[in-house]
């Protein structure tokens, strides 16, 4: 398993912060930027491995979208004993990619995977217990993700579930200026300084555009799911769980 390293990309001063990209540099020190910026992540990643075993049927398929380093499908892979199920862990990166590929092989489960880069919107989902987009939906083009809801609730089992975690924004301008003021100070009491705060924020608020809580439940019923429930939420961060 390659090893990963401190996040420091937005630790000296930049003129000019590009867009965000899921690169090579952010490859390498993903693990640590996970960590010190989405509080519960390792919660988050235990319950879908949980939830696996709640969900995932024999012979049919899992999908990691924007699978990123593959810690939720590991986590599937750790907990899950389904027989001939499949994980399918996509995602458009090379760099991140790579890395999945190699942590996934490094684990020894009787759950085979495959790992496919590409844009989850040209994905077709189809035979699917299980859906995971963990913190993916947020980078997917607002007008583009009834289409991507849609598709996976037509490719997903009777039975079958959407695990979606993301960054949510709140009803109300006070409410929502609270909750960023919180992250940011997880964020400085996990090392980030004033710097790294305000580039990275540069960086993605052009990438990320997140929707509020009542947003996601709505296009998630209006595509057919008929059970929505918010299983974890720590400060403006949530994950969701979508039943068909």
């Amino acid at each position: 398993m390659q090893k990963s390293h401190k996040d420091l990309i937005y630790s000296s001063p930049q003129e000019n912060v590009p867009d965000f990209q899921f690169d090579h540099r952010v490859a390498e020190v993903f693990p640590d930027m996970i960590q010190r910026s989405i509080p519960g992540y390792n919660t988050i990643i235990d319950g879908i491995g949980y939830f696996s075993t709640k969900f995932v049927q024999p012979n049919s398929n899992v999908y990691d979208l924007g699978c990123s380093l593959g810690a939720a499908s590991l986590a599937v892979r750790r907990y899950n004993q389904a027989d001939n199920a499949h994980i399918i862990a996509i995602d458009n990166s090379h760099a991140m990619l790579e890395r999945c590929a190699l942590h996934l092989s490094a684990f020894k489960s009787n759950m085979a995977f495959t790992t496919r880069c590409q844009d989850i919107l040209e994905s077709e989902i189809s035979h699917a217990s299980l859906v995971i987009m963990n913190f993916t939906l947020q980078f997917i083009k607002p007008e583009l993700r009834a289409q991507l809801i849609n598709s996976i609730y037509q490719g997903l089992l009777p039975g079958g579930a959407l695990i979606l975690s993301e960054k949510l924004k709140h009803d109300t301008q006070t409410g929502n200026d609270l909750l960023v003021d919180i992250h940011h100070e997880f964020k400085r009491r996990n090392g980030y300084s004033e710097l790294e705060i305000s580039q990275k924020r540069t960086a993605i608020e052009n990438v990320m555009i997140i929707d509020s809580y009542a947003e996601h439940e709505n296009r998630l019923k209006q595509a057919g799911f008929n059970d929505v429930a918010m299983w974890f939420k720590c400060y403006n961060f949530a994950s969701m769980i979508a039943i068909k």
